[in-house]
């Protein structure tokens, strides 16, 4: 598995008590899946590159972070290297989304056209302010248009061909 290829689950923040257990801050929003007992995960250092295959032997969740219990890893000492390090899993592996619900990394990078066949130009992040999420369009010249994802706006997603077909809706340019 290559690094492009692999989704972020989560960070290792810090080790909990001695017998080698790690405090996770999840990055998923399938954290139950990711981290149940059995899952295997990949730790990556950051700053070297260095990668582990690791399988979960035990979690919970505590507070807004999970503590994880690695297998092979029964004390302090083996684990405090893992602070910083980032837990990942590979692409194949995503869990099924329901429709009209995508992955940040299928949507980044898609052509926006209008209902009209008009280049609006591509998307280049997601903002979630609340209600629903905004799709921040970069235009080829102009500023950028903010596209709130809601059905009146968004009329087909076309992943494999990275196109989104939209309606201007008034105010919107």
């Amino acid at each position: 598995m290559t690094e492009e290829r692999m989704l972020n689950i989560g960070k290792v923040v810090n080790t909990h008590g001695i017998r080698g257990e790690l405090k996770v801050w999840p990055q998923t929003d399938f954290p139950e899946i990711r981290f149940k007992k059995g899952s295997r995960l990949r730790l990556c250092s950051p700053e070297t590159g260095e990668m582990l295959d690791v399988v979960v032997e035990g979690a919970r969740e505590q507070k807004s972070m999970f503590v994880l219990k690695l297998k092979g890893c029964d004390n302090i000492n083996q684990v405090e290297k893992y602070k910083g390090w980032e837990l990942k899993v590979g692409a194949e592996e995503r869990v099924p989304l329901q429709e009209g619900e995508y992955y940040v990394r299928d949507i980044v990078g898609c052509s926006v056209v209008s209902e009209d066949g008009e280049a609006l130009g591509t998307i280049v992040d997601i903002l979630t302010p609340g209600a629903n999420d905004v799709w921040v369009v970069k235009r080829p010249k102009g500023k950028e248009l903010l596209l709130p994802v809601i059905d009146e706006v968004v009329l087909a997603v076309d992943v494999p061909g990275r196109t989104v077909k939209v309606r201007l809706m008034e105010g919107l340019l």
